[in-house]
C-alpha cells in the first residue's frame, strides 16, 4: 500500500492518485505514454510545477477520471480559471432532481422572461425578476456539465458504452 499524503491542501492529482493506491512510480508506468516521470508527477501534485494540457489528459485517462480535467481547467489555466466552473462529481439521481427542480421554476418565470426581453432591454423595474431567472439558468448549466461529466465517468470505468450514448 502506497504512503498517503497527510497535507491538508491535496490537489485532485494526488488525491486521485492516492484513491487508486498508486505509488508515483506506478502511476508514472501507467502514463508513460507522455513521459512523466514520477519526479515530475510529484511536483505537478504539489503544485512546484505546471501540468500541460496533454499530461493533464494523459492523467485522466490514466486515473478514468476525466474530473481531473475540469479541476485543471479551473485551478491551473488562467482562461478557464476566470471562463469555467468547476464541476464536482455527483451521483445521477441528484443531478437529475437538480435538472428537474430548476427546469421547474423556469417553466414558473418563462412568461416573465417573455416580458423581460420582449423590448431587448432590461429595465430598471425588471432586473431583480430577470436575476432570478438567471440564476435558474446557471442552475440548468451548472446541471448539463455534471451530466456531461457523470456520462465521462462511467464511460471512463466502463459502466456505459460511449457507442450506445452517441447513437
Amino acid at each position: 500500500m502506497p504512503k498517503v499524503s497527510a497535507r491538508p491542501d491535496k490537489t485532485m492529482y494526488m488525491t486521485v492518485r492516492e484513491e487508486l493506491a498508486l505509488t508515483r512510480e506506478k502511476a508514472s508506468m501507467l502514463i508513460s505514454a507522455q513521459s512523466i516521470s514520477a519526479d515530475r508527477l510529484e511536483k505537478i501534485e504539489n503544485r512546484r510545477l505546471l501540468a500541460r494540457p496533454d499530461e493533464i489528459l494523459a492523467l485522466a485517462e490514466a486515473y478514468k477520471a476525466p474530473a481531473i480535467i475540469n479541476y485543471y481547467c479551473t485551478h491551473d489555466c488562467d482562461i478557464g480559471g476566470r471562463y469555467i466552473s468547476e464541476v464536482r462529481p455527483k451521483e445521477l439521481s441528484q443531478i437529475a432532481i437538480e435538472t428537474l427542480n430548476s427546469l421547474n421554476k423556469l417553466v414558473q418565470v418563462k412568461d416573465r422572461l417573455l416580458e423581460i426581453v420582449e423590448d431587448g432591454t432590461i429595465s430598471e423595474d425588471e432586473l431583480e425578476d430577470f436575476r432570478t431567472i438567471k440564476s435558474n439558468l446557471d442552475k440548468i448549466a451548472s446541471a448539463v456539465e455534471s451530466l456531461q461529466l457523470w456520462l465521462n465517468e462511467s464511460i471512463a470505468r466502463g459502466s456505459l458504452d460511449a457507442s450506445v450514448i452517441s447513437r
